[in-house]
């Protein structure tokens, strides 16, 4: 059995972070468990499920050891791999990254440039995470790691991988908080509609992978705003993440950047020249 934990991260630690739970036992891969925050994961461990509908889910940092136990717990195998969404490295950093900088040379013109992380945002918050696995066993996964070497950390960026996983020739709109640029001349309605169809097409190519999906997407007329939909926008995240740690397990992922941080990225998306 390879288990992967993959963590779509918030950078602050007042927002929740997604979580997925995938395995394999080299006759496919299944999702064991998906939740849209850290607090929801471990009540999943207790055999609590998430209440999909529930006002909002609280943000808290992560406790890396409770959350190895509690995905041990829910896969009955330890975790091998850890993938996330959050500007990591070996050392410690307050601007761009060379992993950035390449990220967004790389994928820029299609629309998918690397935000910039900063002493705050996620600062002591992403030293940390990285610190936390670190001493649990998982160091960070650089350009020097050669895959599908196990107990690792990978830093995984959405953007680049959703180009892809869905065959798209620029960026996906599916950011909850980018709806009102995406779609100018749409109303609420009509962009959450529009968000719901991308989720669709994500959920729909992440279970080609992983199988069934515990992730209810909700239909567009019992959305009452768009905040709603930012929980399942997060766990989607986890799960492209945790699909990045199946490529990364399969020789199909390359990292951009240097021995201190890197990206892991489809090497499907990533031009040959680059």
């Amino acid at each position: 059995m390879t288990v992967i934990l993959a963590i779509d991260a918030a950078w602050t630690k007042t927002e929740p972070s997604g979580i997925a739970l995938v395995a394999s036992n080299g006759a496919g891969w299944r999702c064991f468990a998906v939740a849209p925050s850290y607090d929801a994961f471990l009540a999943l461990a207790s055999d609590v499920p998430v209440d999909w509908t529930r006002s909002r889910f609280p943000g808290s940092a992560p406790d890396i050891p409770r959350l190895l136990e509690a995905a041990r717990s829910l896969a009955a195998a330890p975790v091998d791999l850890v993938t996330v969404d959050m500007p990591i490295a070996k050392e410690g950093f307050t601007t761009r990254r060379i992993a950035d900088d390449q990220i967004s040379k790389t994928f820029g013109s299609r629309w998918c440039s690397a935000h910039t992380p900063s002493s705050i945002r996620p600062g002591p918050l992403g030293a940390a995470l990285s610190a936390a696995f670190a001493d649990a066993g998982f160091p960070i996964a650089t350009t020097a790691t050669e895959p599908p070497l196990l107990k690792r950390l990978i830093e995984v960026y959405p953007h680049p991988a959703l180009l892809a996983l869905l065959k798209r020739p620029s960026r996906v709109p599916y950011k909850v908080s980018k709806a009102g640029r995406y779609w100018k001349d749409s109303n609420k309605a009509q962009r959450i509609s529009l968000l719901l169809s991308e989720f669709q097409n994500i959920y729909n190519a992440l279970v080609k992978v992983f199988g069934p999906i515990a992730l209810p997407l909700p239909a567009a007329d019992s959305i009452s705003s768009l905040s709603v939909l930012k929980r399942y926008e997060d766990t989607l995240d986890a799960l492209v993440c945790a699909w990045v740690g199946v490529l990364y397990m399969q020789g199909a992922a390359v990292p951009l950047g240097d021995d201190k941080a890197a990206i892991w990225c489809p090497k499907d998306a990533v031009k040959p020249e680059c």
